[in-house]
């Protein structure tokens, strides 16, 4: 393949509620010459997330929204195929965000080099040895505080970021992890897998009586990835001087009334209790740290790196439209080809 071309998604119109295929549009667009100190990449695997579909909203975030009629971005990993910059020769594995095409092209320095580890797939470098893993690793440790010994409650916990989480907790000595899930299987994926002591289906009634069921002690630390009721839950749950690491809120992205707020807030001041929002890219000085901690993890099977794989940049709609519903077990990614 030349790769003169570019196979790529655009957003046609904002969502309004779930998305649907037609709110994006698939292109062909040819690359223009390479320019000096530009680079070309074909992509090996693209990334999509539950962020995403916040940045197809008009409104104010941490980041600027995507733009309509425009190609969207996110992370992807690839390969260099032509080079005019003086470091980054053809073949060199890059990480980028140009995600949501098969093809890359721009400045150099929007491109960088990642060694290959033996025997661990380049998609790696999307979730448990990218973005996704640093999420988990600076969202526990750092915001949440969390000490050996502690009781961990992780939602979305079969999901990339929440499934790297509870891992994370375990190997640093946690003393109970519970996790909730979206169907039965995945909760034993949690247990069976992951090495989680307990988990609930968020399905099967009452977020706050399966919570007391799997955490009859109570909760120290709670690692939020979907918010709503299950945040209401683990507030309800938390000890004296519970922390609670705000991630995500998965629950609320694609609702089209605002959702109420926790109704329990009141436990925030009894309980002494801190609950923190963070953004990983305001953490990247923590990321050589965790690529200590996580290699030798990864190599020693203590951490799994687990990926949900769809095969096809033709498909990359419709592994967005599934990862929204839950159909994922650890990291969804879009092989390219």
């Amino acid at each position: 393949m030349s790769h003169e071309q570019s196979r790529q998604v655009l957003l046609a119109r904002r969502p309004e509620g779930w998305p649907e295929h037609d709110d994006f549009e698939p292109v062909t667009r040819d690359l223009p010459e390479l320019g000096e100190g530009e680079v070309r990449v074909a992509n090996e695997f693209v990334s999509v997330d539950p962020y995403m579909r916040g940045k197809m909203d008009d409104r104010e975030s941490y980041t600027p929204p995507y733009a309509l009629g425009e190609p969207l971005t996110g992370a992807a990993v690839g390969r260099v195929v032509a080079s005019r910059h003086p470091e980054l020769s053809e073949g060199t594995l890059v990480l980028h965000q140009q995600g949501w095409r098969d093809a890359a092209q721009g400045r150099g320095e929007e491109f960088r080099a990642v060694p290959e580890v033996p025997d661990v797939p380049t998609s790696a470098y999307l979730g448990v040895l990218g973005g996704t893993g640093l999420t988990a690793y600076v969202g526990l440790l750092d915001i949440a505080r969390m000490q050996p010994g502690e009781t961990v409650f992780v939602s979305a916990a079969a999901g990339a970021v929440g499934s790297v989480v509870g891992q994370i907790a375990r190997v640093k000595g946690a003393g109970r992890v519970v996790g909730s899930a979206g169907s039965p299987e995945k909760v034993r994926t949690l247990t069976e897998r992951y090495g989680f002591d307990a988990g609930f289906d968020h399905h099967d009634g009452p977020a706050a009586d399966r919570l007391a069921e799997v955490a009859p002690d109570g909760v120290d630390v709670y690692f939020d990835n979907v918010g709503g009721e299950q945040l209401e839950a683990a507030i309800g749950a938390l000890n004296r001087y519970g922390r609670v690491a705000c991630c995500g809120a998965i629950s609320a992205y694609n609702a089209t009334e605002p959702p109420l707020g926790p109704r329990n807030l009141g436990r925030v001041v009894t309980h002494s209790l801190t609950l923190r929002g963070f953004i990983v890219s305001d953490h990247l000085d923590r990321q050589p740290d965790f690529l200590e901690e996580m290699g030798p993890w990864l190599r020693e099977g203590r951490v799994r790196a687990e990926e949900t794989v769809v095969d096809g940049v033709e498909h990359l709609v419709d592994a967005f439209l599934v990862l929204l519903r839950g159909a994922n077990t650890g990291k969804m990614v879009v092989r390219v080809g």
